[in-house]
């Protein structure tokens, strides 16, 4: 009998379900001297493959399928230069800069990013956003300069209202500023301003790419960018309405544009060009024809209706053999000059006046091309590296604006265009910009007749799918009402604030409505279904029963300091026993007790009374163990560890057991960290179950022991 008994204690106990691997953490040293060392390294293939990532077309090109390839190329590249080349005119009124270097631009971004983007159907180049951002911050650098606004340079009348109208415009006398040693007027300081600024935003973008910093755009939800695309489609329309009239307003400075344009055009409707407003009526007319039949007609229509280019060359011819411009005054597009103009290094001067604007262009021009980047490829099967996506837009800003550039992105409508055409690989970016190219070299003169107000048709009708989410509003709201307000705030703070308001308002508020949901999660008290061992929220699922004398609870968020007030009253209320509410009511009671029991025995003579009452006032609660159903808590920090411990502490207070049931391995490691199980982690198989079932049992067993030997005790 006593080998027996010998061999059942030393019987090992049996191991644990689940036991935890062990990892061995490098040290932070280690880690930092195996990253210089593999980073220093130089060897051949090492080199090519660091080129090859560089320029992904070493990679491609070699293996480019020509027969199967080269005829969707060919038709989407022309094709998409066919639609460029009027919009690479028509987005330089946007940016505040002549028409010839919108042309530049598009020309430059589709040659670089053939060479260094991953993306096959990604077209990039002139985008109204980006070109609408660049002629804000042109605009008021040339305001501080000193130079007039007007379209015409005519000094702006009295009944023009712009409250930012504090600096004395030259009027009369050609106005110029020396920029690196040469004088420079208007329209040359506008694009040294928009040359510094694309250089800058590409820097930012480059930097982001190097110190892996892409997770910046985690942060723009989508709800968002449509919101602020939306708002900044509704400023584009305003600051171009004018153009449909033939007013000459100067672009308002600060906030409010949209509103104080308007105003203006309102007070200057009586100057209407009737010229410039027919034109636009026919021209409007003909582009939403054309974009309603290819809509219709888009399963039969094999290519795309060239719309844009006709009515620009139907405009141009009218406006020519019609003289608009010297018998009705109609203001038209001007010389554009052939060729290329020797490239020239950014004004680093200009630099620390624009350093502050050009975030946001970085920002959201390398968050729109990544988007559309991974969009498109997950369609055609196939993979893109982000981070090589962010080095190739930079670099589509870096060297352009060498050559007299502004700020380039990817574009929807133009990339949907090169997919539903045909497009096979970047190929098509390089016949686009040798579209480009010839209207460069041969027909650039062709446009000078072209009527401002023929541009501005074509950029509005553009707008027609960012001013349509007005209608998605409804479906937003059944849908998320949280996204559909993120929308709405981010679109009104865009078109009534301005633009880059509108974007910090909406990362903002966004970021707000995330914090706001932890500090307000769901919180639900889980019922058993029958006979299982699955549990779930009573309040969404029928015939469900609570486990006898155990209150279940579920907490939706991650608990941390800013929700841990949240957290505390939810549970209060949802078991309907606050610790410390209950000790000071149990004290209350104990003190009427003893001074009951003090007059009893003083009248009865009896000592002994007053012991007795003191222990009838305990009172019996409805349950006996509080389990924490942590599967929804995703990560904890120190204050929600201490939050956990005052739990455990006030609720041992009154003989309420507090258990922890389905903690994922970031929560089991923060508290283990913070010691919370204990010395050697002596109370965490008491403490801590796989299962809310396996708690429940525990639970019932435990109290069941404790009972049992309270009742020996009292016997």
């Amino acid at each position: 009998m006593e080998e027996v008994a010998k061999v059942t204690e030393t019987t090992p106990a049996p191991p644990p379900l689940l036991e935890r691997r062990l990892r061995q953490q490098q040290s932070t040293v280690s880690v930092l001297k195996s990253k210089l060392k593999k980073g220093v390294t130089c060897s051949v293939p090492r080199v090519r493959s660091t080129l090859t990532g560089f320029f992904p077309v070493v990679r491609w090109l070699p293996k480019y399928k020509l027969r199967e390839y080269i005829w969707g190329d060919v038709m989407s590249g022309l094709i998409v230069g066919i639609i460029l080349v009027p919009q690479a005119i028509a987005y330089c009124l946007l940016a505040g800069v002549e028409p010839i270097y919108g042309l530049y631009t598009s020309f430059y971004a589709n040659i670089i990013y053939f060479l260094m983007g991953t993306s096959r159907h990604v077209s990039v180049g002139i985008f109204s956003l980006m070109s609408l951002m660049v002629g804000q911050v042109v605009d008021k650098e040339l305001f501080l300069a000193g130079f007039d606004l007007n379209e015409d340079s005519t000094a702006s009348g009295p009944d023009v209202f712009n409250a930012t109208l504090g600096i004395n415009l030259t009027a009369g006398k050609r106005h110029s500023v020396e920029i690196m040693g040469l004088e420079c007027g208007k329209e040359c300081y506008a694009i040294s301003i928009a040359a510094a600024l694309t250089f800058l935003a590409g820097i930012y973008q480059v930097m982001m790419a190097v110190f892996r910093l892409g997770f910046v755009s985690v942060y723009l939800s989508a709800p968002m960018l449509d919101g602020f695309a939306t708002g900044a489609s509704f400023t584009i329309l305003t600051v171009q309405a004018k153009y449909l009239l033939g007013l000459k307003i100067p672009r308002h400075q600060g906030y409010g544009t949209v509103v104080v344009t308007w105003i203006n055009i309102f007070a200057s409707i009586h100057k209407t060009n009737l010229c410039d407003l027919i034109t636009s009526a026919i021209c409007i007319s003909v582009l939403v024809a054309g974009k309603e039949i290819q809509e219709r007609y888009k399963d039969r229509l094999k290519i795309p209706l060239p719309t844009e280019l006709i009515v620009v060359a139907g405009a141009t011819l009218a406006s020519h053999f019609g003289e608009l411009n010297s018998q009705y005054s109609s203001s038209v597009s001007g010389h554009i000059p052939t060729g290329f103009i020797p490239p020239q290094v950014p004004s680093f001067d200009l630099m620390a006046q624009v350093a502050l604007d050009a975030i946001p262009l970085a920002v959201i021009s390398f968050a729109f091309t990544v988007s559309l980047s991974e969009m498109f490829a997950k369609k055609n099967g196939y993979t893109v590296r982000p981070n090589q996506e962010m080095l190739a837009i930079g670099f589509c800003n870096i060297i352009p604006s060498f050559f007299h550039c502004f700020t380039t992105s990817a574009a929807l409508a133009k990339t949907m265009v090169k997919d539903s055409t045909g497009c096979q690989t970047q190929v098509s970016s390089l016949i686009s910009a040798l579209v480009v190219l010839l209207v460069l070299l041969f027909f650039a003169p062709f446009f000078y007749d072209l009527q401002k107000c023929v541009l501005a048709c074509i950029i509005i009708v553009s707008l027609r799918g960012a001013l349509r989410k007005f209608k998605d509003v409804p479906a937003k709201w059944r849908a998320s009402r949280n996204d559909a307000i993120v929308w709405l705030v981010a679109m009104s703070a865009t078109a009534l604030i301005s633009v880059e308001m509108g974007l910090l308002i909406g990362i903002v508020f966004s970021m707000i409505c995330i914090i706001f949901k932890t500090q307000n999660p769901k919180v639900s008290l889980l019922g058993r279904a029958n006979n299982t061992d699955l549990y779930e929220d009573m309040d969404e699922y029928k015939n469900l029963m609570p486990p006898p004398r155990v209150q279940v609870f579920r907490f939706q968020a991650p608990l941390y300091y800013a929700n841990k007030d949240s957290f505390l009253k939810s549970l209060y209320k949802a078991v309907g026993v606050e610790p410390f509410l209950e000790m000071t009511k149990r004290r209350k009671a104990e003190k009427k007790a003893k001074e009951m029991s003090s007059k009893q025995a003083k009248a009865n003579g009896d000592k002994n009374n007053g012991e007795v009452v003191i222990g009838l006032v305990q009172r019996e609660l409805d349950f006996h163990t509080i389990v924490l159903d942590c599967s929804a808590i995703p990560f904890i920090d120190s204050t929600g560890m201490a939050t956990f411990k005052g739990l455990i502490k006030e609720y041992k207070e009154i003989r309420v057991s507090v258990l922890f049931a389905n903690c994922n391995t970031s929560v089991i490691d923060t508290l283990q960290k913070g010691h919370f199980f204990g010395k050697n982690e002596e109370d965490m198989s008491s403490m801590l179950f796989h299962t809310v079932h396996a708690a429940v049992l525990h639970a019932n067993s435990a109290f069941a022991t404790a009972e049992s030997r309270s009742e020996d005790s009292v016997v």
